[in-house]
This record gives C-alpha cells, structure tokens and sequence, in this order.
C-alpha cells in the first residue's frame, strides 16, 4: 500500500507572462497540458510599493525591464482585479485550479473577493504580520507561506498567528531565495527541520524551487513534500528576471511524469518473492 500522496505541481507563472494576457492564458493551457494541478500567479499594488526607495530605483538587472524605476518595471507587469478574474475563469474552463501570491494589503484584500483556491504568502513578505493576520481572519482557503530569506524569529513569529487554528489552514514551503540556486545552496534538509519544528501546526510542507533541472523535486518529494512549486515559462530566453529560473512546458512534463513514477516506487513489498520476481528465482536462485 502507497502511503505517499502524489504531490501537488504548481506552475508559478509570477510575472513570465510579460504583462501580457494572452501569454497568460497561453501559458494557463501549457501549464495543463504539462499536468500542473495549478496555475499560480503574483500580485501587486504598484501604488503602494511605488513610494519605497527600493521601488524608486532603477532596475538593478536593466536588460529585463519593463521601466526605467522598478516601480515602472512591476507596474507594467501588473494585472488588475478584472484581468486576475479573467485568468481564474480561464483556468476553471481549462480544468486547472487558479492561485496568487499576495504582495501586500491591497492584493490580499484582492485575492480574498477572487476566492482563490490558495492564497501564497512570499518569502519576501511572511514578515508582513499584519497582512498574514489579515488573510488569516478573512479568508477561509488554505494560506501558504515560503520560508526563503528567512531567520527563525521572524518564522516563529507568523507561525504563532496560528497557533490555536487548525492545522489544515497552513503549509509551508522550504525555498532559498535566489534565481538560480545552485545546488549546493538548495538545502532540501530543511524540509526535515520544519517537519519537526511545525509538523503539527500544518496541513503539509512543500517546495519551492528556484534551482536547474528536476532532480532536486524528486529528492524533495521522498523527503515528504506535498506540493512543489516550480517557475514557469514557455521560453527561458524571454526577457524578465524569473526565466532563467525557470521550466519550459518540456522540463515541467518530465516533471510531473518523474513524480508519478517516483510514488508508484514508493511502497513496501506485498511479499518476501515478488511475482516478477519468481521465474528469476527459479533459474538464478543458488540450490542449497
């Protein structure tokens, strides 16, 4: 008996889509045709992160911009409340679930009126605690929360916002926070730690990826992770800054068909001699 569920695939489609909803809802069908059982999307308030030093800077990669400031560049990329309802419609349609990160208050409140299937705390925010408890009183669907770039005080401080709610309201992802990681950077041992520092307080602990290749999912997968994030794009070579980082509808197939192979090996013998196993006994098998 297969004690292992067959992980959950989400294409993070972010910002890949260049701001542009017909790439969108392209990459909505690869991301299907790929068997990814979400599309997962980004968003922002440009208004509201327009004002930050960071945001009124320029690009630090210049090549991949969308505008001369970072404000510029992530406003361009943005898609508003009726393009995000536009894209969740397109993937009820296509028969794949639809889900967001939330950037800041504004798009939590957001996120929250579009019933998203799961609303994804970043990294880069799971320090916002006011938004975390926000979503948390608000929004009734599973609250996912990356624990790239991270100290173990400012993880500790949002997983006490649910420390008296049901354990199904919360998963985590193990994430380092770069685009590539290199490998010896991925650190899939802290997939352990959060089992036995929060394992109780969780639905279930996943992964997101931001190294090259698969292998690393696979690994990750027999580790215990119950979902897996990986960017997504139809082109590596397009410009923005996530590409890179990236699996093109290729490497998200194989993917998803590694991991279904991967959870068919993961069982216990049914019996001490397997079927298979019996005409190779009979002939190899030294006679005693």
């Amino acid at each position: 008996m297969n004690s292992y569920p067959i992980p959950k695939v989400v294409a993070e489609i972010g910002c890949n889509h260049k701001g542009d909803l017909d790439i969108a809802r392209e990459l909505i069908d690869l991301a299907h045709q790929c068997g990814a059982d979400y599309a997962k999307f980004q968003k922002r308030d440009p208004q509201a992160l327009s004002n930050t030093p960071a945001y009124q800077s320029p690009h630090p990669v210049p090549y991949n911009a969308y505008g001369n400031t970072y404000a510029e560049h992530r406003a361009f990329l943005e898609f508003d409340f009726k393009e995000h309802e536009i894209l969740k419609a397109h993937c009820d349609q296509v028969g794949i679930g639809y889900s967001c990160s939330a950037w800041d208050m504004a798009s939590a409140k957001v996120l929250c009126d579009l019933e998203v299937d799961y609303i994804k705390i970043p990294s880069a925010c799971n320090n916002h605690l006011e938004m975390i408890t926000f979503l948390r009183d608000n929004y009734k669907g599973q609250i996912h929360i990356s624990v790239g770039m991270t100290t173990v005080e400012e993880e500790q401080a949002f997983m006490d916002l649910f420390s008296d709610l049901s354990p199904n309201r919360l998963v985590l992802y193990s994430c380092t926070s770069g685009y590539p990681v290199a490998f010896d950077q991925v650190c899939l041992l802290e997939i352990k730690r959060l089992a036995e520092s929060y394992g109780q307080q969780l639905a279930a602990i996943g992964f997101s990826g931001h190294h090259l290749g698969i292998a690393i999912d696979i690994a990750a997968y027999t580790l215990g992770v119950k979902w897996i994030e990986r960017h997504f794009t139809k082109d590596r070579t397009w410009k923005g800054t996530d590409h890179a980082a990236s699996l093109e509808p290729a490497g998200l197939s194989k993917l998803v068909r590694n991991l279904q192979a991967t959870h068919q090996s993961l069982t216990y013998k049914s019996s001490s001699i397997l079927d298979i196993e019996k005409p190779q006994r009979d002939k190899l098998k030294f006679k005693s």
